[in-house]
């Protein structure tokens, strides 16, 4: 990936994360440390802030207004593709944005939908970003594991960079 140009290192990261589609976002919060939980992407923009829908008055966004250096992880275990994500978080309320990211599943955690008074953005802006990907089925992830233990040689886990965007 290092030869790669700003423009295929951002399709490159937009696609893994449409591919996983799910979160792990953890915050810190200074009484309690690392907080982590599950978030589904709305979508990561053409300049490679990633959106999600969220709760104005949830833990997270009180913890985003005191600590906005947040951590995101995809992982797709099957696939063998991680994503590791430092980002500057905001909270963003733009009726017109949240209308074009609407989409049903949302409606499962705000039923009131784009009215409820809870809804809001929640904008990451990426700071640093990491990649590991094997592409490999399980099998010969677990072939080369044990290829490595028998010829004493450390196992190969496939790319690994840093993703410009």
């Amino acid at each position: 990936m290092s030869n790669w140009s700003k423009a295929e290192s951002l399709q490159y990261f937009k696609d893994k994360i449409k591919e996983i589609r799910t979160a792990m976002l953890t915050t810190y919060n200074a009484e309690k440390g690392f907080n982590s939980r599950p978030m589904g992407t709305a979508d990561v923009d053409n300049e490679g802030n990633v959106w999600f829908f969220t709760n104005e008055y949830s833990p997270k966004a009180s913890e985003i207004s005191v600590e906005n250096t947040v951590s995101l992880t995809y992982s797709d275990i099957k696939n063998h593709t991680y994503l590791s994500v430092v980002a500057e978080a905001s909270i963003v309320d733009d009726k017109a944005k949240m209308k074009e990211l609407w989409n049903p599943f949302v409606q499962a955690f705000f039923p009131e939908g784009l009215d409820d008074p809870k809804l809001t953005l929640l904008k990451l802006t990426p700071t640093d970003a990491e990649y590991w990907d094997s592409s490999s089925s399980s099998m010969v992830v677990l072939f080369n594991i044990l290829k490595a233990t028998i010829t004493g040689k450390m196992y190969d886990e496939g790319e690994h960079g840093k993703i410009d965007i």
